[in-house]
């Protein structure tokens, strides 16, 4: 018959085994969120930069100031602006040719042929900004130069919707903040109930003069093991669903506008990304707790 001592060392072990399988899979779920709202985040950044740098504001010039020397005044002056990154300038020739340029119909090219002597374009300049949250400032400036006829940058819409993106990214980096918190919290309960059964073992070694740091290791040890599992299923399933539907959709999702970003290398560093947060949040959850427990003892 096996003694009762062996079977509450069994039993131990089992609950052990049991609260360590279950945070592995809190740690499991808890990056495949994670997973989720950093390829989210980082896809609609990308979208956002695409649009901004994708934002011109085309200024139109002045029937009257059409000339050179005029036109070089209403340049300089645009660039002395602050957050302009470049000045292009296009003639109204070039204007008009852009204009027939974007009908794929070629009767309806040739019935636009006939304006070519009698030009009604301006003569424009094609300013880009530093960066899209100038957008509206820049072109409310340009506006107050004489010799500007129109201003057009996309509207307020397009300038919201970047805003709009920004304001997503934010919210989804707070969001994985906090489940790596929970996942922190989860790993320390963890170690925290482990320790508890094995007092009498932790008593025992400072009896004998064990330092701190010689209980503390084998609790970190294992606290970093759990993250580790935890984050292993995480990764398989973000490498290969990503890339999946990189695959699947072309890259595309919607329209042209929404491009994901290519797979490689951007899911391996997504990998190790889900990899160092598994270490750390088993890290500092098992220490937490093993250092709680040695000061209280003290």
């Amino acid at each position: 018959m096996i003694s009762r001592p062996i079977k509450e060392g069994f039993s131990g072990v089992g609950r052990h085994l049991a609260m360590a399988i279950s945070s592995a899979i809190a740690v499991t779920i808890t990056l495949l969120i994670i997973s989720l709202f950093i390829i989210f985040s980082y896809n609609v950044q990308n979208f956002t930069k695409n649009i901004e740098s994708s934002m011109e504001i085309s200024v139109m010039v002045d029937y009257n100031y059409e000339d050179s020397a005029k036109e070089d005044v209403i340049q300089k002056s645009i660039e002395a602006i602050d957050g302009v990154k470049k000045v292009t300038y296009s003639n109204k020739d070039q204007e008009f040719q852009y204009y027939i340029d974007s009908f794929d119909d070629e009767k309806t090219k040739e019935a636009f042929e006939p304006f070519k002597d009698d030009n009604p374009m301006h003569d424009a300049f094609y300013v880009e900004a530093a960066s899209g949250d100038q957008i509206t400032e820049i072109a409310s400036e340009i506006q107050k130069i004489e010799g500007v006829a129109e201003v057009n940058y996309g509207g307020q819409s397009t300038v919201s919707m970047v805003d709009t993106m920004a304001m997503v990214r934010k919210i989804g980096g707070f969001l994985v903040i906090g489940l790596t918190l929970l996942a922190i919290f989860l790993i320390q309960n963890t170690i925290k109930l482990t320790i508890s059964a094995r007092k009498d073992e932790i008593t025992i070694m400072r009896n004998v003069g064990a330092t701190n740091s010689f209980i503390r290791s084998p609790f970190v040890i294992e606290g970093i093991i759990i993250g580790v599992l935890g984050s292993i299923i995480p990764i398989a399933l973000t490498v290969w669903g990503y890339t999946t539907l990189y695959q699947q959709s072309g890259g595309i999702l919607v329209s042209n506008m929404f491009k994901l970003v290519k797979p490689n290398p951007y899911i391996f560093y997504l990998a190790g990304i889900l990899l160092g947060i598994g270490v750390v949040v088993g890290f500092v959850g098992s220490l937490l707790s093993v250092n709680r427990y040695l000061r209280w003892k003290r």
